[in-house]
């Protein structure tokens, strides 16, 4: 069966920064691209990052470019995703999603308010 944990969310003042983790069981996590999607309440979900099965080549939404920094480590079958500068339109549910099988984890809530 496969799991995706999604965990480090919280709430942040704008400025602010949070890492997410999403740790991966029950397929071969290194052979997949891994994204990263947000969903904020009443809008569509929303693909926030790309990052190769390698890791070594990762793709984002314009309006998260120079601000979010997506990376995993195959060995630990976790994907991140490093929020810096956090603004309030960044608020959504995150989860994380391999390229291709059709699942997804139940995500972790980013906050962002003063």
């Amino acid at each position: 069966e496969v799991q995706l944990q999604a965990s480090g969310g919280g709430m942040v003042q704008p400025g602010g920064s949070l890492r997410l983790s999403c740790t991966a069981s029950g397929f071969a996590f290194g052979r997949y691209e891994m994204n990263w999607y947000r969903q904020a309440p009443g809008k569509g979900a929303e693909m926030v990052s790309r990052t190769s099965a390698s890791g070594d080549e990762s793709y984002y939404t314009v309006t998260v470019v120079g601000r979010f920094t997506a990376s995993r480590d195959n060995l630990k079958n976790t994907l991140y995703l490093q929020m810096d500068y956090l603004r309030p339109e960044d608020a959504a549910l995150y989860y994380c999603q391999p390229s291709g099988l059709g699942v997804r984890g139940q995500g972790t809530q980013v906050t962002v308010s003063s």
